[in-house]
């Protein structure tokens, strides 16, 4: 594995962002408005129109989260030559089609024409970066770099470096999404979906069980979920809700005293059949709780809520040296 030379990420000033759908849109939108250079490349007809509707819809936002105040939401331009788009980048972000055969062209195209010390980091959702990189002459600056959707607003990016990325270049990805305001994590084993979508799938999978047996509706069962444990999943994981679960004795009182409890709900897990009349089911459910909202407008309802939790959270966090009397003082004071 060859050597790279980690750059500050205070010299990663401009970024080529390869395809400009929903989550390349998104970037975007994010990068610029943390003062960044950013070149777009998407071979899609209408491609610039939509990325200029995406990012003006989610300025706002951005801003809201710590912007710069003299970010400019039109200092992008655009190649619809990859080759073109990446050349003098600093960093790599690549949203391409979640397929292999379309990945596995594209980045040996950029790795061909850029610096070693460049990182190329794919936004795929599920896909194994040691098959992506396939055919490039430096494997090793090649990662995942997944943000949950959508990337202008959710603070989450995972860094997968599978069996060829060097340290530096898993280094160099993590300093670069912290310095702009996002939470990286990284994921030390490839493994098919990553970690937030593989949790994300085991809670479906069990809440579409649910409805095949019939033991409560689409819309209860979501909101066993929004009204319950998804409020303190905003704030906290599974891992350290089950050790405030565990009252003064914490995780060990927790396991000591309700594990056979958990493990008997465990083996009661089930996996759906997933047929038609099934799926039938799933899409009347959503759509009666929809309740005649339309996709733009539930987006608009979800988003500008996560934009106020997101912000409460920076405010919490930058009390963490006041006192607890003082932040449940603070946050009664705004509100809360």
């Amino acid at each position: 594995m060859s050597v790279m030379n980690v750059k500050s990420d205070a010299e990663i000033r401009r970024v080529a962002v390869l395809g400009c759908g929903t989550i390349g849109a998104s970037w975007a939108a994010w990068f610029l408005s943390r003062g960044l250079d950013v070149v777009v490349s998407d071979p899609a007809p209408g491609a610039t129109e939509s990325l200029r509707r995406t990012i003006a819809e989610a300025w706002p936002v951005v801003m809201a989260l710590g912007g710069k105040s003299d970010a400019n939401p039109n200092g992008w331009h655009f190649e619809v030559d990859p080759v073109a788009a990446v050349t003098g980048a600093d960093f790599v972000q690549e949203n391409a089609p979640e397929r292999y055969d379309v990945k596995q062209k594209l980045l040996p195209l950029v790795d061909a024409v850029l610096p070693q010390k460049v990182v190329i980091a794919s936004s795929s959702s599920g896909l194994l970066v040691s098959r992506l990189s396939e055919g490039c002459r430096f494997p090793d600056r090649c990662l995942i770099g997944h943000p949950f959707n959508p990337p202008h607003l959710i603070p989450l990016v995972e860094v997968v470096g599978g069996t060829k990325a060097s340290r530096e270049a898993i280094q160099r990805a993590m300093a670069f999404y912290r310095a702009i305001g996002k939470h990286p994590i990284e994921i030390h084993k490839e493994i098919p979906g990553h970690v937030s979508n593989r949790l994300q799938a085991a809670l479906w999978r069990e809440a579409i069980y649910l409805v095949e047996k019939g033991v409560a509706s689409v819309g209860d069962i979501d909101a066993a979920v929004s009204e319950g444990p998804g409020l303190r999943w905003a704030l906290m994981g599974p891992h350290m809700t089950f050790h405030l679960g565990g009252g003064s004795g914490g995780m060990p009182h927790f396991l000591q005293h309700l594990l056979p409890a958990v493990e008997g709900w465990w083996a009661d897990l089930g996996t759906p059949t997933m047929t038609d009349d099934l799926q039938r089911q799933l899409v009347a459910g959503v759509e009666k709780e929809a309740a005649g909202r339309s996709i733009a407008q539930l987006e608009q309802w979800r988003d500008n809520l996560l934009e106020q939790i997101i912000v409460l959270r920076e405010h919490v966090a930058s009390e963490r040296g006041a006192s607890l009397a003082e932040q449940h003082e603070n946050l009664a004071r705004r509100g809360a």
